[in-house]
């Protein structure tokens, strides 16, 4: 009996013995460390243009549950802090381009051991595109920032040719081929649009090759400039008009033709009677559209129509709301055989004179002002990659791309503005709102909606008009700097000041404009009617160009570095 006892204690001591022994090894064996199985993404979407954007916090899946991770990527797109993935800080993406990316994202355990995946963001479309179907329309706004263009482009070199070649012989023959630009009859314009090529580069080149591939009808400036509309204006400018000389002096049109006879006098004086013309210095001018007085008839011409026919026709007549019939005012229903109504025609309309391109925002300010970024976003883009650019939607002109100037010009600053994307963005929700309720008139909430994006639009627009001159302001005082000095320039000084006359003269022609009539009259007087070339007379002046920037800064509520940096 006592040895049978002794015998099964052996034998439970043995079956403990090796129960302990399997215990030990099975833990052995769950104690070793688990290579991670999956990487999650809190969030797996992004939207469209927001450069650097964040997009979600990154997860390893791991049976291992107190084990620390770490998440590497090999895709210059993105870039991850911590556990953070975000976009580089130079990237956005484009939905119209790729409507989802795959990033590939390794992550890392304390032992080293690691696990890749593809992780799949979906791009968020966003209403970044002035892209409404067939119901968008605004070609004669186009033709006419193409005839700014053509005729800034004939004079600045192709005139100087036709008068060496003996093309234009006389004065009368340099006014008639100016005007040709700026004033045609219906047979003339078909004649012109059909002979001449526009001269606008491009990159890749253009779909429309003659301007009757824009607009087949009669698209004039002469017939848009403010003061030659029969209704709408918010001023008489047969009397209020203020440029040079006291106000009233001339109406819009009648300066445009002043500087056109200018032009023709010094052709006539340097090209037909062949005297050579001298600055105030004496030293010989090479450029037929400089006076000697420093004036830049070429600069002077361009910015004044860029104002009295592109932001007067925008402000004071499409987008405004005081008419019946007219602008804002205009019919929403579609009328038939139509494809939109004519209030969202001239609200396009509007949009087609501040001159951007349908895909705006999708440019850096940068790339709108040519001076980096992307070599295919270079003041066009071939957007729809049929190897070509239209000028209808892929070009970006006049005062759209001088609001990325400006924006550019304050990008390190503490108060940067964002003049393209606020006018930009206006446009794309008033547009949208008439897009999504066209057939029916506005609601009097619509209508008040639609008002306070028109608001918005003009606003940011007149900034950025604004504060160009303020540039310019302060370009003319960099080159007065140099006065009287070897490397002073006197085109230089000519074109800066006349680039701030004509921009200046622009800021008269919105109803909506926060600078009153009587500021608007002292600064222009305070620019006056040339650049001071009188040395004893040059510190005075500089001073009243300094007072002149202060009264549109304060008009406008510009930042103070804002107004130093541009």
């Amino acid at each position: 009996m006592e040895a049978t006892q002794m015998l099964k204690k052996s034998l439970v001591t043995l079956a403990i013995l090796a129960n302990t022994m399997a215990i030990t090894a099975c833990s052995s064996d769950d104690d070793k460390n688990s290579a991670p199985t999956g990487i999650n993404l809190a969030t797996t979407s992004v939207d469209e243009n927001e450069v650097g954007a964040v997009i979600g916090q990154l997860t390893a899946v791991d049976s291992d549950s107190n084990d620390t991770h770490t998440f590497t990527l090999d895709d210059a797109r993105f870039e991850i802090s911590g556990v953070q993935l975000s976009l580089a800080s130079d990237i956005a993406l484009n939905y119209e381009v790729e409507s989802t990316v795959t990033v590939n994202v390794t992550t890392t355990d304390s032992e080293g051991n690691s696990f890749s995946s593809d992780l799949t963001i979906d791009v968020n479309d966003v209403l970044d595109r002035y892209d409404f179907g067939e119901r968008v329309s605004y070609t004669g706004q186009v033709a006419r920032q193409l005839l700014i263009l053509e005729l800034n482009n004939y004079i600045d070199s192709q005139l100087t040719t036709d008068l060496n070649n003996n093309v234009l012989t006389t004065r009368d023959e340099v006014i008639a081929k100016l005007m040709s630009f700026y004033k045609m009859t219906s047979d003339e314009y078909v004649l012109e649009t059909s002979q001449n090529p526009l001269t606008v580069a491009t990159t890749p080149s253009a779909v429309q090759t003659i301007l009757a591939d824009v607009s087949s009808s009669l698209k004039d400036l002469s017939g848009k400039i403010a003061g030659n509309d029969a209704t709408g204006q918010h001023k008489d400018w047969s009397t209020e008009f203020v440029a040079f000389g006291d106000k009233g002096t001339r109406t819009p049109e009648q300066e445009i033709i002043r500087l056109f006879n200018l032009i023709a006098d010094n052709a006539e004086e340097e090209f037909f009677n062949g005297n050579a013309r001298t600055d105030a210095f004496g030293d010989t001018i090479t450029k037929v559209y400089l006076s000697d007085d420093g004036l830049d008839y070429k600069q002077l011409i361009q910015k004044i129509l860029l104002g009295a026919v592109n932001f007067s026709q925008g402000t004071d007549d499409y987008l405004d709301n005081n008419i019946d019939g007219k602008g804002l005012l205009s019919t929403h229903v579609v009328e038939a055989g139509s494809s939109y109504s004519a209030l969202e025609h001239q609200f396009d309309e509007g949009f087609g004179y501040f001159g951007a391109a349908r895909d705006y925002l999708e440019y850096s300010d940068d790339e709108i002002s040519i001076k980096g970024g992307r070599d295919d976003y270079q003041g066009m883009h071939d957007t729809n990659g049929d190897d070509e650019i239209d000028f209808t939607s892929e070009y970006i002109f006049g005062h759209a791309a001088n609001a990325a100037k400006r924006d550019r010009g304050t990008v390190t600053n503490a108060a940067p503005t964002d003049f393209t994307s606020d006018a930009m963005n206006a446009f794309l929700i008033g547009r949208k709102l008439l897009a999504d309720t066209a057939g029916t008139e506005l609601t009097d909430q619509q209508m008040a909606d639609l008002i306070a994006q028109r608001d918005i639009a003009v606003a940011a627009w007149e900034k950025a008009i604004a504060a160009t001159v303020v540039h310019y302001i302060n370009d003319t005082l960099g080159d007065y700097a140099a006065f009287a000095t070897d490397s002073f320039s006197y085109s230089d000084l000519a074109k800066h000041w006349s680039e701030l006359k004509g921009f200046a003269i622009s800021l008269q022609f919105s109803p909506f404009s926060p600078l009153t009539p009587t500021q608007h009259e002292q600064v222009n007087q305070l620019i006056g009617d040339a650049p001071e070339l009188v040395s004893d007379n040059v510190d005075s002046y500089k001073a009243d160009l300094l007072q002149a920037q202060g009264i549109l800064a304060t008009a406008y509520a510009f930042d103070a570095e804002n107004v130093t940096n541009w």
